[in-house]
């Protein structure tokens, strides 16, 4: 008749009224609604307000067991029959391992093992899903079954279908799609995910039959989205773009960033910030590109600038060869092309640093050119919208990206396909990805243009795409740097001209973490006469492929004066520290020790904005 809480239902019984106990507190409301047909167990507990349990439900001429603790009932008698582990030893139910309590501990002769079972009671349209609600316990128990099996057990999920008649089971993301994503995590670590459905009747359940598990949308559920899917890479294809550029420029119309370089886009504009923003995020290069353009407003300006006062404008930026790729472009504008940019893909492919992708946004937003501008929010875009299951990182992923989008540009612009605006397209794009079709498995899908179209997003699965190959391992180099300075100067040494900061000023420094000793040993092996030295606090940089783990230390000498050779082929060069701000770019790698010397960088992005620098090539 009516269920007002989780925990009891209202009945009719011959007429009568009985207020009786739901035995699963889960959501079962497409199970429990009005004038269903239900099956009661009498209580064994005569001092409880309710004489019943409500332990099945008919639905739809199907018979559907409620009772939450069936599952494990029937799994233990099913296991005892040997058919899932013939060698079967022994069986432990309700076992804790570290900090996860598991339904099954099973020992086999070859074997041991934890197994988690999962009551599923939720069926739409012959698919069974789990679970019918938010479950953050399910979500913990899938995370220990992973933790488990790395440390060398046998680890297994059984879904228990608590009826007959369904045609697979996947994970509900609808309701909770982090148990799904966790699934897949479990899978790929080696955990066996397995579901089986049951023979029930008014007085019993029974494990059955083995049902296929889809943790990945199955056919019937792709089925809805492979015309669109196939449509969206045949149009990719053959250029028919108009499907999501309509879409997409409208909210590009409403929804674009306000940014300096797109405020007057010319080549130059375009190309500095372009080269700007790679390795560093939108709100980072605001300040430096302002500052950039007051000093080097074009072409001429940048190439005639000294490397040193260059470097000093990019500092904090890190990656500094894009700093000195940019000034060999801007001289090759200017002896090959004129001091006028390029305005073509292959002439522009031709300059110093600027590769396919730079290339194609100078094109495409500063020359209004049909021409692709594939980044990383592009391609990620592009494999959620297609669910390509392409590595991103790959170069032949983003080449064959590319060259459909290429197909499309080079066909006529029709009326409506906003092929028109190919600068504005690309910028969409960009934007997109930046704002709404963001990194990581949540991303804002209800304010997306293209959502209706997405094949991702239509079997939520967004998280799982793109794919991305492993990150290799950084490699770890420690360092030892010494801050030495006397009343009036500080020491400095140039690093060499080519390789990671190729070019920039730093504070001496040591291979390895050095202790005090042997710093003191080592300068006074240059003639310094040391006053006093103190350790100073540990710091680490990261790289793209390398981290920098260094410690440092203050160190006060009585004067500072040219060293003794030692047959190092380094030299120190002395500063005082106010000038030294102004004039010498310094790695922002340094930052932690850069204020016992009174330097300050010219305007350092934050770490979490700017992002991890990349090395030098």
């Amino acid at each position: 008749m009516q269920r007002p809480n989780r925990f009891v239902a209202y009945v009719d019984i011959d007429g009568r009224q009985e207020k009786v106990h739901v035995k699963n507190t889960g959501r079962c409301r497409e199970l429990l609604t009005p004038e269903a047909a239900v099956y009661l167990e009498r209580s064994g507990n005569p001092a409880r307000s309710t004489a019943y349990d409500l332990v099945a439900v008919e639905k739809q001429g199907r018979m559907v067991n409620m009772d939450s603790q069936a599952p494990n009932r029937a799994v233990l008698e099913w296991l005892w029959t040997g058919q899932l582990f013939p060698d079967l030893i022994s069986v432990r139910p309700e076992t804790v391992y570290g900090s996860s309590r598991f339904d099954f501990y099973i020992e086999t002769a070859s074997e041991k093992i934890f197994m988690e079972v999962k009551g599923v009671t939720l069926e739409e349209e012959g698919e069974a899903r789990f679970p019918d609600a938010p479950s953050e316990r399910a979500v913990k128990h899938v995370e220990g079954l992973i933790r488990a099996r790395q440390e060398g057990y046998g680890a297994y999920v059984l879904f228990v279908i608590q009826m007959k008649g369904v045609s697979h089971l996947v994970p509900n993301v609808r309701t909770h799609p982090e148990f799904a994503r966790a699934l897949r995590r479990a899978a790929r670590a080696g955990v066996r995910i397995l579901a089986y459905d049951c023979h029930v009747t008014a007085d019993s359940m029974s494990v059955a039959d083995a049902v296929p598990v889809y943790l990945a949308p199955p056919a019937p559920l792709l089925e809805k989205f492979n015309g669109i899917s196939e449509n969206i890479k045949e149009n990719l294809r053959k250029g028919e773009l108009s499907a999501i550029a309509e879409p997409l420029l409208k909210w590009y119309d409403m929804h674009r960033r306000i940014l300096p370089w797109r405020e007057d886009p010319t080549p130059y504009h375009v190309w500095v910030s372009e080269i700007m923003l790679q390795q560093t995020r939108v709100e980072a290069v605001k300040p430096y590109y302002q500052r950039f353009m007051e000093e080097l407003p074009d072409i001429a300006s940048l190439a005639r600038v000294s490397q040193e006062r260059l470097l000093k404008l990019w500092e904090g930026l890190g990656y500094y060869s894009r700093a000195r790729n940019l000034q060999a472009a801007a001289r090759q504008v200017l002896e090959e092309y004129g001091g006028q940019m390029p305005d073509t893909r292959s002439e522009l492919m031709k300059l110093k640093g600027i590769g396919s992708y730079t290339a194609g946004a100078i094109a495409s937003i500063a020359y209004g050119k049909r021409e692709p501008a594939v980044d990383g929010n592009v391609l990620r875009v592009l494999s959620r919208l297609r669910m390509d299951a392409g590595e991103i990182t790959d170069p032949k992923v983003r080449q064959r990206v590319e060259r459909e989008l290429k197909q499309g540009w080079e066909l006529p612009v029709r009326e409506g396909m906003g092929l028109a605006r190919p600068g504005d397209f690309n910028q969409a794009m960009m934007d997109l990805g930046a704002l709404v079709c963001v990194p990581g498995a949540s991303p804002r899908c209800g304010e997306c243009p293209l959502s209706e179209f997405c094949m991702a997003h239509g079997c939520h699965c967004e998280g799982d795409y793109p794919r991305k190959a492993e990150k290799k391992k950084r490699t770890i180099e420690e360092k030892t740097v010494l801050v030495i300075r006397d009343d009036n100067l500080a020491v400095l040494r140039r690093r060499p001209g080519r390789g990671l900061l190729a070019g920039m000023y730093e504070p001496p420094g040591l291979e390895g973490h050095r202790t005090a000793e042997e710093v003191t040993r080592y300068l006074a092996d240059n003639g310094l006469k040391i006053l006093r030295i103190r350790k100073l606090k540990d710091s680490r940089h990261i790289f793209t492929h390398r981290e920098w783990h260094m410690c440092g230390y203050l160190i006060r000498v009585d004067e500072l004066e040219p060293r003794r050779s030692t047959g190092e082929t380094e030299e120190w060069l002395y500063v005082e520290p106010g000038e030294a701000g102004e004039r010498y770019p310094l790695p922002s790698a340094y930052a932690a020790y850069l204020p016992y010397l009174d330097i300050r960088q010219g305007k350092p992005p934050d770490r979490e904005q700017a992002g991890t620098y990349a090395d030098e090539r």
